[in-house]
């Protein structure tokens, strides 16, 4: 429910705390005389705390006090940010390309405001070695600490090893998070075609 905000002759109260136009502690006065002063130098007096005892009133202009509350809540629905849990999975044998990827992805969810459960499937023999997952996953979240907070510690529940990282980053804005996209996409492709060509490369001092 949107209580109104009351003005002028609208206030109800006998008695009220009054903040004058400069912002100084008048006191508790009369509604009369709290009104009065506030046509004496033109300006509205406005119930900014009406559940106050007496209520809290001060004097303003009307319209800018309107505009700055509209300004405060459009602000307010600005900044906040609605929090998903993002999930990145790792092999504990994955090759360098595979991993920088990942962590590009890692990335670019923590820059959206995201956090990001980054987690281990055990393979086979692998579950017997767990170790060697948590080393992979400290690794990874120290290769991102300039960036996020580890939010929970490492934890295995059966075959799975994750932990989730919170970002420590101002949220980007949907165009810059596209331009990343995209640079980072054209240097995975860059990369897979480098490798054609040192392969092709290879292949040709073979059959030589």
């Amino acid at each position: 429910m949107v209580t109104k905000t009351r003005v002028n002759d609208d206030i109800r109260a006998s008695e009220v705390r009054l903040i004058d136009e400069k912002g100084g502690q008048v006191g508790i006065v009369s509604f009369e005389e709290a009104r009065e002063r506030a046509k004496s130098v033109n300006l509205d007096l406005i119930e900014i705390s009406p559940d106050s005892k007496p209520p809290v009133v001060k004097i303003l202009d009307y319209s800018k006090y309107r505009y700055e509350q509209a300004l405060r809540k459009r602000n307010a629905r600005k900044n906040q940010t609605s929090t998903t849990l993002k999930e990145v999975r790792f092999r504990l044998k994955i090759d360098e390309h595979d991993y920088h990827t990942k962590i590009n992805h890692v990335k670019r969810f923590l820059a959206q405001g995201d956090k990001v459960k980054v987690g281990i499937m055990f393979r086979g023999r692998e579950q017997q070695r767990p170790q060697f997952g948590y080393e992979l996953l400290t690794k990874i979240a120290e290769e991102l600490q300039d960036i996020s907070k580890t939010e929970t510690t490492p934890s295995l529940e059966g075959r799975n090893l994750s932990l989730v990282l919170a970002s420590t980053q101002k949220r980007v804005d949907h165009v810059s998070l596209q331009r990343q996209v995209q640079t980072e996409r054209k240097e995975q492709r860059l990369a897979r075609q480098k490798q054609r060509l040192d392969n092709k490369k290879a292949e040709g001092v073979t059959n030589a």
